[in-house]
């Protein structure tokens, strides 16, 4: 059974830092890229982070550049993301999801809400 967990979200206050993680279980974690999106309330869903598996090359949204970093743990099946310097806009449901495009998989947590106050 496949299941990503995402942890960690809170409310904190502007420019305060958080870490989510998402542990991963029921498929090969090494096969799949894996990405951090977001969800504001009103608004579509985007991607914040992404880290390969290939070769754990890095993207990022350009309102995230600077602040959050997302990284993964092989040998734990868990990836993570640590968000600094954090802003009311990036009040959100912060979800996981894990992707494997040569065999069209697709999997995503429920997420966990991260409120910033200001």
């Amino acid at each position: 059974q496949v299941q990503l967990v995402e942890s960690g979200g809170g409310l904190v206050q502007a420019g305060g830092s958080l870490r989510l993680s998402c542990a991963a279980s029921g498929f090969t974690f090494s096969r799949y890229r894996m990405s951090w999106y977001r969800q504001a309330p009103g608004k579509e869903r985007e991607l914040v982070a992404r880290i390969y598996n290939i070769d754990s090359r890095k993207i990022y949204a350009d309102s995230v550049k600077g602040r959050f970093t997302i990284s993964r743990d092989t040998a734990k099946n868990t990836v993570y993301l640590q968000m600094n310097s954090l802003k009311p806009e990036d009040t959100a449901v912060y979800l996981c999801n894990a992707a494997n495009t040569y065999v069209a998989l697709e999997y995503w947590g429920k997420g966990t809400l991260v409120t910033v106050s200001s």
